[in-house]
């Protein structure tokens, strides 16, 4: 169980016996793993960079599927043949853009799991004191930045009920409420539009503020 801002027990994450069902993949089968299963929803926002969202999201699902089970185990992917694993994620259709370098990444990730959690996922968050203490927990694992860490932590909060003290304010702008900036706001088909046009705006207002900062180029004489 976790606790709210106000340090009242909420509700409790994935993996849980009322876990909830997300729509992120847009995907019954695949968005009803990401709910239940802990481990399926940190290799989704682990996988979540550089293509869809829905993509992202419904690896886990593609990946328990040709592993040949209904859920996905830290144990076993840890000590999987790394190029058997690797060939799990480049079967067509491929889970990833860069298939290659994220079996990697997810490999690593359940090592690490396996070494600091006894391989189970939801022990990151099922005793996080703060939402500070939460981030920094998520921040040490493979493949996640702050970036990410605060968004899987908004993602927590705002859907799968995992609110220690301070968890907003520890995601960031991820954790406002109302927002549309990611995952952690996707409800169904129209926030997914939402948020979509968000990190489109968002990636042509970096780029606009790049190009203004180039130099320009010297005039020839």
């Amino acid at each position: 169980m976790t606790t709210s801002d106000s340090g009242k027990e909420t509700g409790k994450g994935p993996g849980d016996n009322n876990a909830v069902t997300l729509h992120i993949a847009q995907n019954p089968e695949a968005d009803e793993l990401l709910g239940r299963s802990p481990l399926a929803a940190l290799v989704g926002m682990l996988l979540d960079q550089q293509v869809p969202m829905e993509w992202a999201f419904t690896g886990p699902y593609t990946l328990a599927e040709r592993m040949g089970s209904d859920d996905l185990d830290a144990g076993r992917i840890a000590a999987y043949d790394p190029d058997a694993f690797t060939e799990l994620f480049t079967t067509k259709p491929a889970l990833h853009r860069y298939p290659g370098s994220m079996a990697k990444r997810v490999q690593q990730l359940c090592q690490f799991l396996v070494a600091e959690y006894g391989g189970d996922a939801s022990a990151v968050w099922r005793d996080a004191a703060t939402g500070d203490d939460l981030l920094e927990r998520l921040k040490a694992l493979p493949g996640f930045g702050a970036q990410k860490a605060q968004i899987f932590l908004a993602l927590l909060g705002k859907q799968l009920g995992v609110r220690p003290p301070g968890w907003r304010e520890a995601a960031g702008p991820y954790g406002e409420a109302g927002s549309h900036r990611s995952v952690a706001d996707i409800t169904g088909p129209e926030s997914l539009v939402e948020v979509r046009a968000y990190k489109q705006e968002a990636k042509a207002a970096a780029k606009a503020a790049k190009a203004a900062k180039k130099p320009g180029t010297p005039r020839k004489r």
